[in-house]
Order: C-alpha cells, then sequence, then structure tokens
C-alpha cells in the first residue's frame, strides 16, 4: 500500500510530544549512524541504545575525532583554495566507515527490508554523496538531523563557504529530496536559538518557547531580549550575536532561528518532509537531557522514532 504524500514541512512548538505508545519489536529495518563534523562514534553511543530500546538494530559509523583530520589533504587540491572542492578523495576515508557500517547492520537482520540512515551534521549531507556514489538500493529512509544541507548565497560580503565548494557540489550532483514509498527523506531541524545582527539594537527580537537554565532553574529568555509587542529596542545579548554570525556563515543571514549552529532554512530540503523541533541543540557534546537536549535525546527521539518504524 502506497504511503500518504506528506506536506512539505511541518513544524511542532512544544518538546513534549510523545511517540512512547509504539511498541517495541525487533522486526524494524536496521539503522546506520553517522556522525557529524569533529564528532566521534561514541557521541552516539546513548542515542543507540535509545533506538535499539524501540526494537531498531542500530550501528554507528566507526569515526574518531582524529580521523577528521585526514580532510587536511584537501589543503593540497588547488580547487580547495578556488571554493570547488569535491568530497572525491578527500572524503573517502568516512565514505568507506560509511560503507562497513551499512554492511555491518545487514548483518544484523538479515532479510530485513532495507536501512534507516540517520545522519548528524555534516553527517546528512554525507549520506547524501554515499548514496550518489555507492547507490541507494539498500536505503528507504534518509533522516538528517541539524544537517547544513544547502550552501551559503554567493557573493555576500563577509561570508566564506566553510566547505570550500563541497556542498556546492552536493546541491549540483547528488540526488534530490523526495519523499516517496520507495525512498522517504526525513529532515529535522532544530529552534534553540535566534541568532541576531553583530552591530547595532535589534528591536523586536522574538523568542518562540526559549528556556535557558541558570544554577539549575529555568530562566526565560524573554526576561533578557525584547519581546515582538515591546517597541523599544534593547541590547541584544551577546551570545545572540555571536550565534548570529555562526548562522550567517552558513545561511547568509545573522538573524534567524536555529540549532545554535545551524541554521533552520539550512536544515530543510525541498522534496523532503520537513520537521522543525523547538528547544533542540545542534550536538550531543556539551548537551544533556533537561536544560539543553539535543536531537538524540530521548524526549527528543520521541518526537521522530515513528519514522523509523514504518
Amino acid at each position: 500500500m502506497a504511503l500518504p504524500l506528506p506536506p512539505l514541512n511541518f513544524k511542532t512548538h512544544s518538546s513534549s510530544s510523545s511517540s512512547s505508545s509504539i511498541s517495541p519489536s525487533s522486526n524494524y529495518r536496521p539503522a546506520v549512524i553517522l556522525p557529524g563534523l569533529g564528532n566521534n562514534s561514541g557521541d552516539y553511543k546513548k542515542l543507540e541504545l535509545t533506538l535499539n530500546e524501540y526494537g531498531v538494530p542500530t550501528v554507528v559509523a566507526k569515526v574518531s575525532r582524529i580521523d577528521w583530520l585526514r580532510n587536511a589533504a584537501g589543503l593540497v587540491d588547488p580547487n580547495y583554495w578556488r571554493g570547488t572542492l569535491r568530497p572525491r578523495p578527500v572524503l573517502d576515508w568516512y565514505l568507506k566507515r560509511v560503507g562497513d557500517a551499512v554492511e555491518e547492520a545487514k548483518e544484523l537482520a538479515p532479510g530485513s527490508r532495507n536501512l534507516s540512515v540517520i545522519g548528524h551534521s555534516a553527517g546528512g549531507w554525507l549520506g547524501r554523496v554515499y548514496m550518489k556514489e555507492f547507490g541507494q538500493s539498500d536505503i528507504s529512509l534518509l533522516l538528517t538531523l541539524g544537517t547544513p544541507h544547502l550552501p551559503p548565497p554567493k557573493g555576500l560580503p563577509g561570508v566564506i563557504d566553510q566547505t570550500r565548494g563541497l556542498l556546492y557540489y552536493v546541491e549540483e550532483h547528488c540526488s534530490k529530496a523526495v519523499y516517496i514509498p520507495e525512498l522517504r527523506y526525513v529532515c529535522i531541524a532544530g529552534r534553540y536559538v535566534q541568532g541576531a545582527r553583530f552591530f547595532g539594537n535589534v528591536p523586536n527580537l522574538e523568542v518562540d518557547s526559549l528556556v535557558t537554565f541558570e544554577n539549575g532553574q529555568p530562566i526565560s529568555e524573554a526576561a533578557i531580549v525584547s519581546s515582538k509587542t515591546n517597541s523599544t529596542p534593547v541590547t541584544t545579548p551577546l551570545r545572540a550575536r555571536f550565534v548570529g554570525q555562526g548562522y550567517k556563515q552558513v545561511c547568509g543571514q545573522a538573524d534567524v532561528w536555529g540549532d545554535g549552529v545551524v541554521p533552520e532554512v539550512s536544515a530543510h530540503l525541498e522534496g523532503a518532509l520537513n520537521i522543525s523541533l523547538d528547544g533542540v541543540y545542534h550536538s550531543p557534546v556539551g548537551s544533556d537531557d533537561i536544560s539543553r537536549p539535543w536531537y538524540g535525546s530521548p524526549a527528543v527521539v520521541q518526537q521522530w522514532i515513528h519514522h523509523l518504524l514504518n
């Protein structure tokens, strides 16, 4: 039976929605987790255990932090300096780890109906590169968590493509996102903090159910920044300004929402099922499950686990 096509964009404005009514089963297709830039396999151990509790056999691609130094090989490639770098051969080491993880996942559930690939951060677009280079017949779901899918706009002052052309290559050469029975793209973005321009006051800076914590006590960001209804400009928190500069390098804009690293607009793809989750931080490093949950925190996993179970 064909799956119904979803709307292109879906947003949830609560971190309390739950899929806990889903019964764990050992019959679900295996999942492969692809680490993000600078992360190692151990960062995803808790997420792996959480998925196993839902009955999803899971393999994390084997990556260490020092492995990322291999990318320095790109410095000797003239395309790096031109901003036209390609994934291969610079990232062949990572693609091999993905291939090894895919084969290991197949062995966990012989005869399973394909695999789910979960790409965190850069792991999401590297998963797309893997699918282009080695085929996607074994993959029925690509679920990305805080992945910067889109390259920054060209020609903007002060904006430098940090991937040196890799995301332009992905956009031009990798398959477009789809949501069909044979292959589903699900792109999840976090709305943890809104950025701001570095100079000047920014009136009417919005806050969307974002809460920070100090000494274990919740403090609303609304107490620090101006609200939509306050017409008097106030000083924007320094954190928002610095976060905004990071967002600007990714999407060309500073005053947008994001997960603290990747802007919401960059983490979605046309043609995919796009989801935004409030209060969700980018990385497992520096996160916790209460005051700063990330995409893999148990309460957040509850909001997207059903995509792996159907």
